[in-house]
């Protein structure tokens, strides 16, 4: 229903006009209030810069999009591309040290199952451009909810470290003591994913629910499409918090700097 698109936002200058006031307001606002992040830059230029990758990105995928879903091997292979990206983003997030790789198991252990099993009952073609989308959320929120968590437990073990030295001293496996420090504030990166699910409909329309109905589909059909992608979003950042916690408690993650012999 390309009318119905347009109707909604027109692509023109003026659309062009509001993004860059948008972009430079968002800037403007935290440089103002000086965010900054761990390191002490700012997130301002972060913000800038993000704005104009999400652009030049976007550009990019709209004029190649035809080409991939034209044939597995290259649907497969941007389906890679966008793993690879989610774990590196993830990993750096988590950590500047050579551990940061280790992000690649709490985001493929979250979607590369889902994303199994909608291939093998058929809820899912392989071929086509349903898979690029459903693959790009569920990569989305595993990316997500492995930063949330991985960054909260670093911390946390960080800040409460003279606790985790006291369970050992009482006797506690390190792996156990890293664990009661770090799962409460690990399990804290959830909350997003719940929130949006639990206020679908009320609070938010989700893209997916609305791209349904622009698209010509039932609100039936709609919203049966939106709950699948909610639900597998939940299990793909359980998962992800699970297994990253696993990682930071059995030191497999972590932001100690290393010697040049140990990789860094």
């Amino acid at each position: 229903m390309p009318l119905a698109a347009e109707a909604l936002l027109p692509v023109g200058h003026t659309l062009g006009v509001v993004l860059a006031v948008l972009l430079l307001a968002a800037v403007a606002v935290a440089s103002l209030a000086r965010l900054a992040q761990d390191d002490g830059r700012s997130y301002a230029r972060s913000v800038l810069t993000a704005g104009l990758r999400a652009a030049a990105q976007l550009a990019a995928v709209s004029a190649v999009i035809g080409w991939v879903v034209g044939a597995v091997p290259s649907l497969l292979a941007f389906v890679a591309l966008m793993l690879a990206v989610a774990i590196r983003t993830a990993g750096r997030r988590i950590t500047p040290n050579s551990t940061w790789w280790w992000a690649a198991a709490p985001i493929t252990a979250g979607v590369l199952p889902v994303l199994a099993v909608l291939l093998v009952t058929g809820l899912v073609p392989l071929r086509g451009i349903v898979l690029v989308p459903v693959a790009g959320i569920l990569t989305g929120g595993a990316l997500t909810a492995t930063v949330l968590a991985g960054r909260r437990a670093l911390e946390e073990l960080e800040t409460r470290n003279g606790e985790v030295e006291a369970a050992l001293a009482l006797g506690l496996p390190l792996r156990e003591a890293r664990l009661e420090i770090a799962r409460p504030a690990a399990a804290g990166a959830l909350l997003p994913g719940l929130d949006q699910t639990r206020t679908v409909g009320l609070v938010t329309l989700p893209g997916a629910f609305v791209g349904m109905l622009l698209g010509g589909a039932s609100p039936l059909m709609a919203g049966a499409v939106q709950l699948f992608v909610l639900v597998a979003l939940l299990l793909v950042q359980v998962v992800a918090v699970a297994a990253v916690l696993e990682l930071v408690a059995f030191g497999r993650m972590h932001r100690l700097a290393l010697l040049p012999a140990e990789g860094e």
